[in-house]
């Protein structure tokens, strides 16, 4: 027999959730149209922004450095990263809330695939501003190519045994009811809260895998801007001062978001969670950060204006040249 829940178990006394409902922002029904547009404008700048730089990064041979192959591949997790989470968010504001089971458990997998990659990656670009920094005469024999090929693809696998194992952790959990997820997608503080068992266990597994994707990548950047600080303040040179400083602080900024945002959803008990103020502070890190990469790395970087627009200027000719045909 189906319900409103899902397929009723036999002996009738229990119901298997078929799909959940994403409450969002529900409770905000009079900002629904608001929250859609802004939602729907900042998905768009992640998207066109971090695909520009993606495009400037690639074909401007001055940009074939590490520092702008790490933000390549930056740009590339935000990209994926919005489109997992974001989509639904807009249904969800348009009224369409249902998700499926087997779609809740994928967009777990691919969620906390790209954000493990994600905080990962974040400390390899902060060991190559320590590298560049601190050790400017060993950076080019440290950081080449096949260096930063590992690292990247190190930051990618990371996300592998992460993502499979929560999400079988998650998902292996008895779900009958109720069905009504307190957030805008599937991520697990909310899922725990609807599993009809004791989930002690299971927090505790949760809450050592985010001490170990979350806290540990965040020590290293820690670690590293802690030395790079302590040379920026031997420098004699303000300039040197200014333009060190001026390299660390667009990193600095996403970093400070993401990881602090994100600290704060799953470093507390599962008792804890719920209501607007925690949907607004996931928000910071699937929203805000992904559309912050593109404007703070592009409108205060010199030399990824530079590449743009050298590229405008030759995608001008090339119209100018083809109009004189």
């Amino acid at each position: 027999m189906t319900s409103l829940l899902g397929t009723e178990m036999p002996g009738g006394n229990r119901t298997v959730v078929t799909h959940f409902i994403l409450l969002g922002f529900s409770s905000l029904s009079e900002l629904q149209l608001l929250l859609f547009v802004l939602v729907l404008v900042s998905y768009i700048i992640t998207l066109v922004g971090n695909t520009l730089i993606m495009v400037l990064t690639t074909l401007d041979r001055s940009l074939h450095t590490p520092m702008y192959f790490f933000l390549r591949n930056l740009s590339f997790l935000e990209v994926c990263y919005t489109s997992v989470t974001l989509p639904k968010l807009l249904a969800g504001l348009l009224d369409n809330r249902s998700i499926s089971f087997t779609g809740c458990a994928t967009q777990l997998y691919f969620y906390l695939f790209f954000a493990t990659a994600e905080c990962y990656l974040l400390a390899a670009m902060a060991y190559d501003r320590y590298m560049a920094i601190s050790h400017p005469l060993h950076y080019s024999a440290v950081m080449g190519d096949r260096v930063c090929l590992l690292l990247v693809a190190g930051s990618y696998l990371a996300g592998v045994p992460v993502s499979f194992g929560q999400t079988t952790l998650i998902f292996s959990l008895p779900f009958c009811g109720p069905n009504e997820i307190q957030h805008f997608f599937c991520d697990i503080p909310p899922l725990l809260t609807l599993a009809c068992a004791d989930t002690s266990l299971t927090e505790a597994e949760v809450f050592v895998v985010a001490v170990l994707v979350v806290l540990a990548p965040f020590l290293l950047i820690l670690v590293s801007y802690a030395h790079i600080l302590a040379t920026i303040l031997k420098m004699s040179s303000s300039e040197g001062r200014r333009k060190a400083f001026s390299t660390c602080s667009s990193h600095l900024l996403v970093v400070t978001v993401f990881f602090g945002s994100g600290s704060f959803i799953y470093f507390r008990p599962k008792s804890s969670y719920g209501g607007d103020g925690d949907r607004v502070s996931a928000l910071l890190y699937v929203v805000l950060t992904p559309t912050l990469n593109p404007v703070i790395y592009s409108l205060r970087n010199q030399e990824v204006k530079r590449a743009a627009r050298r590229a405008l200027g030759r995608s001008v000719s090339n119209l100018q040249g083809c109009s004189r045909l």
